[in-house]
């Protein structure tokens, strides 16, 4: 016996009359709401903001990179120790053009001795100058040119600068 035929009619009719599940349609990725529309729209503002400062931030921080290369192949001449008090003047100088090129020529130029270590105490940012430091630069451009400093010492006033220039901070 087929099983259609241990059916009634009614129920036979009822069967026939079945269709089949609807599956609704897939959600749509677009949001249903505009606050989701305005807050994407808030997030790729911000994102865009943050980049351009970042790429604001690294130009303005061009003459650091270059000056922290310039000390590199300053530390590399102390070795040398008929180098050594040239490269050490040289460091000097180095300073003299960060700090010329973080603040206005007027107000950087003209500062020698005293004045110039109390600038790069004053814009030292969370790297102190050293005292031994101050002092070769305090006294430097009335310095004659005598024998080479000692290794240590150099390679010391060469991490206080590397510190001072990574470290500075230039108010806006």
């Amino acid at each position: 016996m087929t099983p259609s035929a241990t059916l009634d009619q009614a129920t036979r009719d009822t069967l026939q009359q079945l269709a089949d599940v609807v599956v609704p349609p897939p959600v749509g990725w677009m949001p249903q709401t505009w606050g989701w529309a305005v807050l994407a729209g808030a997030v790729i503002l911000l994102a865009a903001w943050f980049t351009w400062r970042a790429i604001k931030r690294h130009a303005a921080n061009r003459y650091r990179r270059e000056a922290l290369q310039e000390l590199d192949r300053l530390e590399a001449r102390l070795a040398d120790k008929q180098q050594r008090a040239a490269a050490v003047l040289a460091m000097a100088e180095l300073l003299k053009r960060v700090a010329l090129a973080g603040w206005p020529r007027a107000k950087v130029a003209t500062l020698s001795g005293g004045a110039w270590v109390r600038f790069l105490r004053a814009h030292g940012g969370a790297s102190p100058l050293p005292d031994e430091l101050a002092s070769l630069l305090d006294d430097l451009e009335y310095r004659a040119p005598g024998p080479s400093p000692n290794m240590d010492e150099s390679r010391r006033w060469a991490g206080a600068v590397r510190k001072w220039i990574e470290g500075h901070v230039v108010s806006a």
